[in-house]
Order: C-alpha cells, then structure tokens, then sequence
C-alpha cells in the first residue's frame, strides 16, 4: 500500500436518536444516525404493521369480485 494517501482510521462514537450509543471504528469522529438495532422494528420484534387501506378489498372492488 502506499504510503500517506489513506484516511486516519480510529475510533467513533456512534449516537443514535433513540439515545444508543456505540463505539466503532471509522475515519470520521462521531456519527450521528436516526435508526440503530436497539430501536429499529426488525431487530426488537415490535414491527408495526400500517394499515395498507383495504387493499384486498381494492381489488376485489375493481375486478367485481365477491
């Protein structure tokens, strides 16, 4: 590798909006983001599911289906 032309590899403090915090490595200092595993749905398995609108019944409806 040559020398001088990669960026200072060191030590980050990750803050989530949640209030998570986490240390990683990373070429910047802290890093802010919006969404961690500690909050994101997929990772707890509290996944709310919005209510699509009747989808099915859209489509019944369009198709003169019953």
């Amino acid at each position: 590798m040559k020398q001088g032309i990669h960026p200072e590899y060191k030590e980050a403090t990750v803050t989530c909006a949640c209030g998570n915090t986490f240390k990683t490595g990373s070429v910047k200092g802290d890093l802010r983001v919006e969404i961690c595993s500690e909050c994101h749905p997929f990772f707890t398995g509290r996944q709310k599911f919005a209510e699509r609108g009747g989808r099915v019944e859209k489509f019944k409806k369009k198709y003169n289906m019953d």
